[in-house]
Formats: structure tokens, sequence, C-alpha cells
């Protein structure tokens, strides 16, 4: 055992050996801010209390969400030179917005307030995971834009609830049944995290990049071009809500 040991020593310090580790560990957004806009609030006393350093959950989080989009920092990635986060004391419950590098997203106190406390620290990290999606993914090009293309809309947040889905931010019963692929939010993103974890571990990176090499864009070239010409999204999405149905998708 000592032998095994000193001789992993020496191979670690050799030169010219390489290990490969996390291709995010050294990915860091170069600034992140925090701002309590809501302080006084019973949502801003309940935030500080469960999390005591956002700026260090924004970064952990960032990786996370870049690791499932991406296959490594050298892919194209939209730029994101700040992002300042914030609670505020306002209806609904999180956005993002801003552009050019500089992104900005906020939390609503009134949310957290009325928020499950034993869930709490799951749920903001999930509503997190949905935001930062939107900072970092990639979008469908020659078919009009969130405001006009219903596809476009549903890719993206359809994207940004895979990635919570893929990464525990929702609970055991948060699925949901029937309804259509294109339907966007949670109904699209389980969707998506089915195909990644049954047809293509790499799905959600190849369908995010999807959108850069396929224009116009469309649900239907992008799975044929992952998943092979004979896929249907169609016969896919049938395939998922038998799965549900009988219960067999966990």
């Amino acid at each position: 055992m000592i032998r095994e040991l000193i001789l992993i020593l020496v191979m670690a310090t050799a030169p010219g050996i390489i290990f490969a580790g996390n291709p995010w560990d050294d990915y860091d957004i170069e600034k992140v801010t925090f701002t309590d806009n809501a302080a006084g609030t019973e949502g801003s006393e309940l935030y500080n209390r469960i999390i005591p350093d956002p700026e260090k959950l924004i970064r952990q989080e960032a990786k996370t969400v870049l690791s499932t989009l991406y296959y490594s920092p050298d892919d194209s990635i939209p730029v994101v030179r700040s992002l300042h986060y914030s609670l505020d004391d306002l209806p609904g419950i999180s956005a993002k917005s801003g552009g050019a590098g500089n992104i900005r997203i906020f939390l609503s106190s009134r949310y957290i307030a009325q928020c499950d406390t034993t869930k709490l620290l799951d749920e903001n990290r999930g509503v997190l995971l949905h935001e930062l999606t939107h900072a970092f993914q990639l979008e469908p090009q020659g078919i009009g834009d969130y405001g006009s293309s219903h596809i476009v809309w549903s890719f993206i947040e359809g994207m940004a609830d895979a990635v919570r889905v893929a990464n525990g931010g929702f609970g055991p019963d948060d699925r949901p049944k029937g309804g259509k692929y294109d339907d966007g939010y949670r109904v699209t993103g389980y969707f998506f995290v089915w195909i990644k974890d049954n047809k293509d571990p790499d799905f959600l990176r190849k369908l995010n990049r999807s959108t850069l090499e396929i224009i116009p864009w469309s649900y239907d070239e992008a799975f044929r071009s992952i998943l092979g010409e004979e896929v249907t999204i169609e016969d896919l999405w049938q395939e998922y809500q038998s799965g549900i149905a009988n219960d067999v998708i966990h």
C-alpha cells in the first residue's frame, strides 16, 4: 500500500503527466454581487437565514448549469461578465433581465415568505438553477424571438426547467402528466430529461448546441440530428407519456 501511494505521488508531480480534472474548476463569473432590497421583510429574514453566502451559492450553481449545458468552457457560451442578484419586495417569483454580458436576476421576498420553510433551501436552489440557465443557454435562431415565437419560448423555458430537473431542483411529485412537448416549463423540461436519461446522456448539451447548427431551428430537425433520422418527436412523446401512465419513469 505504501509503495502504491508513493508511486501515485511521484506520477502526480512528474513533468509531462497531466491528470484530467473537472473542466469547470477554473471557470468563474468575473463579478457577482448580491443586494437585499427587501430588508426588514419576512422573506428577507428567511432568505438570509438559509443562504448565508449568496454570492458563493450563485457561483457554485452557475458551474452546475454550465456543466449541464456544455462540455467545457471552450464551447460557444454566451459571455457573462457580471451578474447582479437581488432580493426584492415585489410580486412574482423570479426573473432574469439584462444582456451584453451584464445579467440581473431578481428573487421575490414575498414568494420566499410563502414557501414551505422545510423546503425553502431546495426551492431557492431550484429557482436559481432556472434563472441561471437563462443567463447561459443558447436560443433558437431564424424563427422569431421569445416574445413572438411559441417554439422559442417553449424551448427557452423548457430547457431552464430541464436543467433544474436534471440537477435535483424539483421534488418527487413535481413532474406533470399530459400536455404537449412544447408546452414549456416542467412539461417540456421533464421530457428533455427523460430523453437524456433514456436515449442519450448528452442530449441536453446537444440540444442546446443545435441552436447554432440548425437555422431555422425546429424541434423535429433538432431531435433527428441528435437521435437519428428515423426518430420522430411525436413517437418519443408518446413513449414518455406511456411510461408516466404506467409509473415506470422515476
